[in-house]
C-alpha cells in the first residue's frame, strides 16, 4: 500500500463497505472508497455488507494492493448480525479503532408518493442502521479512545433539488445523533463525527437517481448544479473520512463535515 500510515497499528469497521461494482470510466461507492483508502493507510479493515459478494471484491481488492481486511457478510438491520460481524472482528484482530457507519438508501418521492412502508424503510436503512453499529461498537471504541464517523448528506440540511423526504429527514436525524453521541461520549475519549457528502459520482447515480432517465442527461444535470459544476467523486468523500479517523483530527467531534463543493452553503 502506498499510504503514509496515519492509521498503522488500528483496526477499522466499515459498515457497508462492500464494492458494488463500478460505473463509468471507473465510479464506485463511498463504502468501498472509504474502506480502501483506511487500507491505504495503514489500517486492518473489516469490511460489512449484506452482499457477500461485494464485501469480498472490496476485501480482494484491498489484499491485490497490499492491504489487510476481512469480509464479513450481515444485515445491519438485524441487530443479532451486527453484534455477530463486531464479535468476528474483534476475534480476528482484537481491537476496534475506527468506525464507519455507512449504510444508506435514497427513495424518491414526497409525503404524496411515498407510502409509510417506504418512509419506515428510509428510517430503518438510513437512521436504525447508524444506531445498530454504535450500539454494537461504542463500549470498544471507548477502549481504544477510537473515532466513529458516520455519513449523512448535505440534503440532510438543505434541499438539493431531489425530492426525497424520507432520506433527507432520516439523515437530519444522523446528524442530530452524531452530535448527540460526541457529547455524551467526549469525556471517554470517542470522536463522533459525520461528513455531509453533496453531488457525488457514485454509482448510486446510475441506480436509484436515473430511474428510467437517460444516464449522461443525470450526470450532466448534477454536475451543472454542483457551485463548482463537476460533482465530487468518491475518493473526495474517502480524503475526509480518512481525516476524521485518524489522529490528526484528536480535537474534532461533533462535526457535520460537507463534502459538497459548496453546495450547502450556496442560496440558489
Amino acid at each position: 500500500m502506498s499510504g503514509n500510515g496515519r492509521l498503522a497499528g488500528k483496526t477499522a469497521i466499515v459498515f457497508g463497505g462492500g464494492h458494488g461494482g463500478v460505473g463509468p470510466n471507473g465510479v464506485v461507492g463511498i463504502g468501498f472508497a472509504c474502506a480502501f483508502t483506511f487500507a491505504t493507510h495503514g489500517a486492518v479493515v473489516v469490511i460489512v455488507d449484506r452482499d457477500a459478494e461485494a464485501a469480498q471484491r472490496s476485501a480482494d481488492a484491498i489484499a491485490a494492493a497490499g492491504g489487510r481486511s476481512l469480509a464479513v457478510v450481515a444485515d445491519m438491520l438485524d441487530e443479532t448480525q451486527v453484534l455477530d460481524a463486531v464479535g468476528v472482528a474483534l476475534e480476528a484482530f482484537g481491537r476496534l479503532d475506527v468506525v464507519q457507519n455507512n449504510v444508506g438508501h435514497v427513495q424518491l418521492g414526497g409525503p404524496q408518493e411515498l407510502t409509510l412502508a417506504e418512509w419506515r424503510a428510509a428510517v430503518a436503512i438510513n437512521l436504525d442502521t447508524v444506531f445498530l453499529g454504535a450500539k454494537a461498537t461504542l463500549a470498544h471504541l471507548v477502549a481504544t479512545r477510537g473515532s466513529m464517523v458516520n455519513v449523512s448528506s448535505t440534503g440532510s440540511i438543505r434541499w438539493t433539488g431531489y425530492p426525497y423526504s424520507g432520506y433527507a429527514a432520516s439523515k437530519a436525524a444522523v446528524n442530530q445523533l452524531t452530535r448527540s453521541l460526541a457529547l455524551e461520549y467526549a469525556d471517554r475519549g470517542v470522536r463522533v463525527n459525520a461528513i455531509l457528502p453533496g453531488l457525488i459520482d457514485t454509482p448510486l447515480v446510475y441506480r436509484e437517481l436515473s430511474d428510467g432517465h437517460d444516464v449522461k442527461a443525470v450526470r450532466a444535470e448534477r454536475a451543472a448544479n454542483s457551485p463548482t459544476g463537476a460533482m465530487g467523486t468518491a475518493q473526495d468523500v474517502a480524503n475526509a473520512a480518512l481525516f476524521l479517523a485518524c489522529d490528526e483530527s484528536a480535537y474534532v467531534t461533533g462535526t457535520l463535515l460537507p463534502v459538497d463543493g459548496g453546495l450547502n452553503v450556496r442560496v440558489i
